[in-house]
C-alpha cells in the first residue's frame, strides 16, 4: 500500500531552520505531484508548497515564499522541504501529500494520499 513518511519535525527558536523530508513508498513517485500542508490547531490545512511530477514547477504559499523551498528527488522516492527564517506563526502539523493531477495542486482535495504528519513548533 502508499506509504508516505514525514521526518524532521521539531521545536527551533525564531529565526531557524528546520528541513522536513517525505519518503514515499508503494507508488511510482514520478507520476504524482507532491506537495507539503500544514494544520495549526483550530485553523484549516493550507498548501503550503508543492512541486511538479518532474521537479520543473514549483508553488509557494504567500506566507513562506523566500523563506521555504520545496524540492525532490525521483531516484530516492522523497520530497524535502527546507525552512528557513521561521516564525512562531510556522507552527503547526505538516503533511506530506501526493496527487495524480498534472496541473500542480494546491488544494488538499486535489490529494491522493497523505502522511502522517509531523510536528513543527517555533518558540520566540
Amino acid at each position: 500500500q502508499v506509504q508516505l513518511v514525514e521526518s524532521g519535525g521539531g521545536l527551533v527558536q525564531a529565526g531557524g531552520s528546520l528541513t522536513l523530508s517525505c519518503a514515499a513508498s508503494g507508488l511510482t513517485f514520478s507520476f504524482y505531484a507532491m506537495g507539503w500542508f500544514r494544520q495549526a490547531p483550530g485553523k484549516e490545512r493550507e498548501a503550503v508548497a508543492a512541486i511538479s511530477r518532474t521537479g520543473g514547477s514549483t508553488y509557494s504559499a504567500d506566507s513562506v515564499k523566500g523563506r521555504f523551498t520545496i524540492s525532490r528527488d525521483n531516484a530516492k522516492y522523497t520530497v524535502s522541504l527546507q525552512m528557513n527564517s521561521l516564525k512562531p506563526e510556522d507552527t503547526a502539523v505538516y503533511y506530506c501529500a501526493a496527487s495524480k493531477i498534472v496541473v500542480l495542486p494546491t488544494r488538499p482535495e486535489q490529494y491522493d494520499y497523505w502522511g502522517q504528519g509531523t510536528q513543527v513548533t517555533v518558540s520566540s
